[in-house]
């Protein structure tokens, strides 16, 4: 005759979330709410609770969680690229604090699309998630749609929205090339190249601050305008730069819609004999940590990218714990570093 299976585990052999309870002598109420790292609970029976989860074995089962709440532990996070580093540095914040708040990241990748970012966020509405985090606010009308349906907390990062729904963490593209441009000016360069790779939303809201700076100082001259759809890229930058002085030698200054770029001109200078500053100013963004050992050292927008992600998920916590919070619209700022190659 076959024996009953352990009352510490199912027939299956997975422990269930009531073992974990008995194990710790509390109810399954307060065990799933100390392994959901609630801050209500008290540290040492949070202990307790995960000594026994780990005795047991215990892994908690998401969709029947999902199924129980209605949401999961997961929050959607779509980044255009985990190539460019300032991504990279993003996510790495906003997931520390997601971690530390009990709850996991879904992680998807739009390319710079729009449709695509609809369709992967099609996808991983399907798990349900606490909330979404997304980058920028180019947004197909089915993708708000979908956030509005499914009434999902939802924060956007990098670019400062408005609207009363969906809150946002970043600051001002606009505004901080046109500082970067304004800080050219003001050392005496009069014909100032723009060069904007990838073309993404962002990178057209710099360029459309260069534009308001120099017409502002009656300087705009849109021949002056570099527009290159390619991905940017230390190469392409050196590229680019060769270009620039062999088809336009009156410009004295060429800012670079990214560090990278801007990095890979000053190799090609070097290479070309171009005096930086001397003959030819040089200036980035974002402010990559490569930036302060080039040579010379690029002047460069520095951005809040880690803050950005930290911030951005905190106020996605917020909402998710309070879904009637209002939205909010947090403004970081931005920094010049004016280094040698201005």
């Amino acid at each position: 005759m076959k024996s009953a299976a352990p009352r510490s585990v199912r027939a299956t052999g997975r422990a269930t979330l009531a073992d974990v309870a008995r194990v710790a002598e509390v109810s399954p109420m307060t065990a799933s709410r100390a392994l959901r790292g609630e801050p209500t609970v008290d540290a040492a029976l949070v202990q307790r609770v995960q000594a026994a989860a780990a005795k047991l074995g215990y892994l908690p089962d998401p969709a029947a969680r999902a199924l129980a709440s209605r949401r999961s532990t997961h929050v959607a996070v779509l980044i255009p690229s985990l190539t460019n580093q300032l991504f990279v540095e993003l996510l790495e914040a906003a997931q520390r604090t997601l971690r530390s708040a009990g709850l996991q990241t879904l992680i998807g990748i739009t390319h710079y699309d729009p449709a695509e970012e609809e369709q992967l966020l099609r996808e991983q509405l399907l798990h349900r998630p606490a909330g979404v985090l997304l980058t920028g606010l180019e947004q197909t009308r089915a993708t708000r749609r979908l956030l509005a349906a499914e009434d999902t907390p939802c924060v956007t990062m990098m670019e400062m929205g408005s609207g009363p729904g969906t809150a946002s963490v970043g600051f001002s593209q606009e505004a901080a090339a046109a500082a970067m441009t304004r800080h050219l000016l003001q050392r005496g360069r009069r014909r100032i190249a723009f060069v904007a790779a990838q073309l993404d939303p962002r990178t057209l809201q710099r360029l459309a601050g260069w534009r308001s700076a120099l017409t502002e100082a009656g300087r705009f001259d849109a021949r002056l305008e570099w527009r290159e759809p390619a991905a940017s890229s230390v190469g392409l930058g050196a590229q680019l730069f060769e270009q620039i002085v062999a088809a336009s030698p009156a410009v004295d200054a060429v800012f670079f819609c990214n560090d990278d770029l801007a990095q890979g001109a000053l190799l090609a200078a070097l290479r070309l004999g171009v005096p930086v500053p001397g003959r030819i100013a040089v200036a980035g963004f974002n402010d990559l940590p490569e930036s302060a050992h080039t040579v010379p050292p690029l002047s460069t927008v520095r951005t809040p990218r880690a803050a950005i992600g930290q911030r951005a998920a905190e106020l996605l916590v917020a909402r998710i714990r309070d879904p009637a919070r209002a939205a909010q619209h947090q403004d970081l700022g931005f920094e010049l570093m004016v280094r040698g190659s201005s």
